[in-house]
């Protein structure tokens, strides 16, 4: 799955749009690289790290997600890992 369709599904974003716009301009990692294509394809696993509002994200993807449904079912997603 895309990384920007993801970042949508798991409600980082409210449009898709934003996601990809988010991940060409700051710098998103998964496992540890730098990424700034929107095309990325993500899996179970990958973790992720970004900047989104004052705090630096750290997630561990846990499942790709259907389609973008309610906030308990993105929640599911992803697990949050602290940031060091």
């Amino acid at each position: 799955m895309r990384l920007d369709k993801w970042l949508w599904h798991a409600r980082f974003f409210k449009t898709r749009s934003l996601a990809a716009r988010y991940v060409e301009k700051a710098r998103c990692r998964i496992d540890g690289r730098v990424t700034d294509k929107p095309h990325t394809n993500v899996s179970p696993g990958m973790v992720l790290t970004f900047a989104l509002g004052p705090r630096v994200r750290v997630v561990r993807i846990v499942a790709l997600g259907e389609r973008r449904g309610p906030a308990p079912e993105a929640r599911a997603l992803y697990d949050e890992i602290e940031a060091a």
